[in-house]
C-alpha cells in the first residue's frame, strides 16, 4: 500500500491516537479510523490499524502491569468474552448501524447524568450484575463496531478508581477483547493483513505515544481525568448518532 506526505502524516496521527489510548486514555482511539478513512477505504484503515493495536496492547500492559481493579477485571473479562461470542453469532444477522445507535444513545445518557448528578464518579464497589451486563454489552459493541467504550465507561466510571487504576483497567481489558476478536474475525474474513509492512512502520508511534499516554495520567488530577473522560464520551457518543442518523 503506497501513500503520499498527506497520507503518511494521517497514518501516522492515526498510530498515535491509538498508542495514548493504550496509554490510558481510550478516547484517543476514537480517531484512529476516521484520520485514516480520509486516504483509504475506512474498512481497510480498520485491518491496517489491527496489528497497531495489538502491538501498542503489549506496551500498555507492560506500562500497568501493577495498576489495575482485579475485582473490575474477573467481573468484566469472562462478561466481554461472551459479549464476543454473541456477536460472532449474530454477525450475519445484526446491522452495524442498529449497534452504533444503541451505543451512542448509552453514552449521551450516561455522560448527561454523570455531568449533572456529582456522586458518579465517587468510589462505589464493583458490582457483579451490573457488571456481567455492561462486560457483556462492551464485547458485543466491540466486535460488531469497535465501539465498546460507551459500555465499559458507563460501568467503571461511577467507580471512582484511581485515573491510573482507571486506565490500567481499560488498557488490560481491551487487550484481552482485542485478543480474543481475533480468532472470530479471522474466521469471519474481517482482518486484512495485506499491509502488515505499513502496519508495523507505525508501529514505534504508537509504541512511544503509550508512554505520551501513561504520562498525562499520571500529571492530570482525578476531578479533571473524570471530567475529560466523561466529557470525551459525550463526545463520542454524540459523533456516533449523527453518522447513523444524519
Amino acid at each position: 500500500m503506497e501513500l503520499d506526505a498527506f497520507g503518511w502524516a494521517m497514518a501516522i496521527a492515526a498510530a498515535i491516537s491509538v498508542g495514548i489510548a493504550k496509554g490510558g486514555l481510550p478516547m484517543a482511539s476514537s480517531l484512529s479510523v476516521p484520520l485514516l478513512a480520509g486516504v483509504m477505504n475506512p474498512v481497510a484503515a480498520a485491518g491496517l490499524l489491527l496489528p497497531v493495536y495489538i502491538i501498542s496492547d503489549v506496551f500498555g500492559l507492560i506500562a500497568y502491569r501493577r495498576e489495575f481493579d482485579a475485582r473490575v477485571l474477573k467481573i468484566m473479562v469472562p462478561a466481554t468474552a461472551i459479549g464476543v461470542g454473541v456477536g460472532w453469532a449474530t454477525a450475519s444477522v445484526v446491522p452495524e448501524v442498529a449497534v452504533t445507535a444503541l451505543v451512542g444513545v448509552i453514552g449521551v445518557v450516561f455522560a448527561l447524568n454523570a455531568l449533572i448528578r456529582p456522586h458518579l464518579g465517587m468510589s462505589q464497589r464493583a458490582r457483579v450484575a451490573p457488571g456481567i451486563f455492561w462486560g457483556t454489552l462492551t464485547g458485543f459493541t466491540s466486535f460488531v463496531s469497535h465501539s465498546g467504550g460507551p459500555p465499559y465507561q458507563a460501568y467503571t466510571i461511577p467507580l471512582g478508581m484511581p485515573r491510573t487504576v482507571f486506565a490500567g483497567t481499560s488498557t488490560i481489558l481491551f487487550a484481552w477483547v482485542n485478543a480474543i476478536k481475533l480468532v472470530p474475525y479471522a474466521a469471519l474474513g474481517q482482518l486484512n493483513f495485506s499491509s502488515i509492512g505499513l502496519a508495523l512502520k507505525l508501529a514505534p508511534f504508537a509504541a512511544l505515544a503509550v508512554w505520551g499516554g501513561v504520562k498525562l495520567v499520571r500529571i492530570i488530577p482525578h476531578d479533571t481525568f473524570y471530567k475529560i473522560v466523561t466529557w470525551a464520551l459525550l463526545l463520542i457518543s454524540l459523533k456516533l448518532l449523527w453518522d447513523v442518523f444524519l
